[in-house]
């Protein structure tokens, strides 16, 4: 597929340097290719890495969108630390697990904090303080100027809502 015409993604305004990269087309390009909201993308690579491509985790997660190195492997990154290769296997993995979860949000967003394993163990978000701040901070992201639908794929929309047991705040 052709890269797309891009008009801005918006990302926080202190990253002009990501739109001098191109990031925020490329988040567009991968967005489109992949059925992902640039909105979902951009909230997690701030949540992740607070844009920052060369962050790397007390776990050893790298990148933009903090990789683990087994989860990069599978997805045959060279680079986790390139920001399009980053941000290309990062969407591929949050595809298959909006696949995954039948594209319920906090689900899948818990999924990619945790593990597929603990959302399915636990038969929803898991207990872990850490990974129901995480899902509670991506939905307030997403939600940072009233409630936005976020399309998660042609045709169908998932609401960023509070619905799920989790504290917010």
């Amino acid at each position: 597929m052709p890269p797309v015409a891009c008009a801005p993604v918006d990302l926080p305004a202190r990253l002009e340097s990501m739109r001098a990269m191109g990031i925020d087309c490329h988040i567009k390009d991968v967005a489109i290719r992949y059925g992902v909201s640039e909105d979902l993308i951009a909230a997690i690579i701030e949540t992740e890495s607070s844009f920052d491509p060369r962050a790397v985790s007390r776990r050893g997660a790298r990148g933009l969108m903090q990789l683990m190195p087994a989860t990069a492997a599978l997805l045959g990154v060279g680079d986790p630390f390139d920001p399009r290769e980053n941000i290309e296997a990062g969407v591929r993995h949050l595809r298959a697990l909006m696949d995954r979860f039948d594209n319920d949000l906090p689900l899948v967003l818990a999924a990619y904090n945790a593990g597929e394993q603990a959302v399915i163990q636990y038969g929803g978000i898991p207990p872990y303080p850490q990974t129901r701040q995480y899902v509670s901070r991506i939905l307030r992201r997403l939600n940072r100027d009233g409630t936005k639908t976020i399309r998660s794929e042609p045709g169908s929309r998932v609401r960023a809502d509070h619905s799920v047991p989790i504290r917010v705040g």
